[in-house]
């Protein structure tokens, strides 16, 4: 996770979205992010203008652009669709319903799924209950546990229970698999994902807070025994059930809070979370069953898992644009917009966009794994029209390939 500073351009403190209004929907101009250095500012105020009226846009000559761009051979096998928000008119699209892999830009239909389902303030509560001196976490599905909340809820167990001599962590609330069949245990080292179990300190991070460090392959035990260590005891296991008085609780942070920390790193474990707070069985089949109940389409579709790890997982470059268009216009998904990194400024788009038209207006999520570059998101014209854009790139060189659709896209800004 990233720190709670969010991260403009040069002498400007936010970007603005607006609204529907009959159907059109803009980019505020004098929001835009400048293209110098990026510096910390505090976190600006969501602000979100109305335009009475939104003009139709001739989009001719955008397509045969973006028909141009889409040659490029270090795009790989491309799939694409481009689409007019406001018109609902597809701009561009190349093979839009055929089945790509999509990488961590799965992590959006989590995202919608979740949003949809649970709301932008949810919050996941976890309880200690004591019984004489051992007390037990009741693991909720937590992996946003830090320091200063394991300190807090230690403050009143001790309230209640002066004495501890056993901490226990009931893990039953989930029973999905803790490790998926398209993961590689490598990747717990190189700090991509770790065991799924309900609760973890700092996503199951050994030694750091943040940042793509090894993961723990024991996290909710650490979580047992860090509050052991301030209760005074070094007694701690597992258990699948948790009986006693409640003498403690805390919650995690909003679940808008949790995507935008998801988005900043593409954090695997965090979008693992989220899905089975939907589902604790079957996360990856209940947020295709959501979007399917909700009209998206999941026509070639095929998820395994909620954060795009797996190998395994299908997606349409139609049914992400399609996410993105709904993110536009509709009030319960707009949150997530602002979750999304903004080129040459935020998160996972950081350091892409150097010279380019796209940089401070483009934002998506990326998708990256090997032979695999994913960019889905939203992007203004250069009079404030939006678009919004699925892009998947197969067997291609990644460095290459994120080139080219850092181009691709900032040539919808250009138009």
């Amino acid at each position: 996770m990233k720190g709670t500073k969010w991260w403009v351009a040069t002498g400007v403190t936010t970007v603005a979205v607006a609204a529907t209004v009959t159907g059109g929907v803009y980019f505020s101009q004098r929001m835009a992010l400048d293209h110098g250095e990026a510096q910390a500012l505090p976190t600006p105020t969501r602000q979100i203008e109305a335009f009475a009226q939104d003009q139709p846009v001739d989009n001719t000559q955008l397509a045969v652009t973006l028909q141009q761009l889409a040659q490029d051979p270090a795009l790989g096998t491309f799939g694409a669709r481009v689409v007019d928000v406001q018109s609902g008119e597809v701009v561009y699209e190349k093979v839009p319903m055929n089945a790509l892999q999509p990488a961590s830009s799965t992590k959006l239909l989590t995202s919608v799924a979740a949003l949809k389902t649970l709301g932008s303030q949810d919050r996941i509560t976890t309880t200690v209950v004591a019984s004489g001196t051992m007390v037990t976490i009741k693991a909720a599905g937590d992996v946003w546990m830090t320091s200063e909340r394991l300190d807090d809820l230690a403050n009143q167990i001790k309230q209640k229970v002066p004495t501890v001599d056993q901490v226990l962590v009931d893990t039953s609330a989930w029973k999905a698999p803790s490790f998926a069949s398209g993961w590689d245990s490598a990747d717990i080292e190189a700090g991509y994902i770790a065991p799924m179990e309900p609760i973890m300190l700092y996503g199951a991070r050994i030694g750091a807070t943040e940042g793509e460090v090894p993961r723990s392959h024991t996290p909710a035990f650490d979580v047992a025994a860090a509050l052991g260590q301030r209760l005074g005891t070094n007694t701690i296991g597992y258990t699948d059930s948790s009986e006693g008085d409640e003498v403690a609780s805390t919650q995690s942070p909003t679940l808008e809070e949790r995507l935008t920390m998801m988005m900043a790193e593409s954090d695997n474990v965090m979008a693992e979370a989220i899905g089975r707070e939907l589902d604790a069985t079957d996360p990856a089949g209940r947020v295709q069953s959501i979007l399917k109940d909700a009209g998206f389409d999941l026509t070639n579709t095929y998820i395994e898992d909620t954060s795009g790890l797996s190998t395994a997982n299908v997606v349409t470059p139609a049914l992400l644009s399609q996410l993105m268009t709904a993110t536009v216009k509709e009030s319960a998904l707009r949150p997530l917009i602002e979750t999304l990194p903004v080129a040459g400024a935020t998160g996972t788009l950081a350091d892409r966009y150097a010279d380019l038209s796209g940089r401070g207006w483009v934002r998506a999520k990326t998708g990256t794994l090997t032979g695999t570059s994913a960019l889905v998101g939203i992007v203004p014209n250069a009079t404030g029209h939006i678009y919004s854009f699925g892009l998947m790139s197969n067997g291609s060189d990644v460095d290459s390939a994120r080139k080219a659709l850092d181009r691709f896209t900032s040539a919808i800004r250009e138009s």
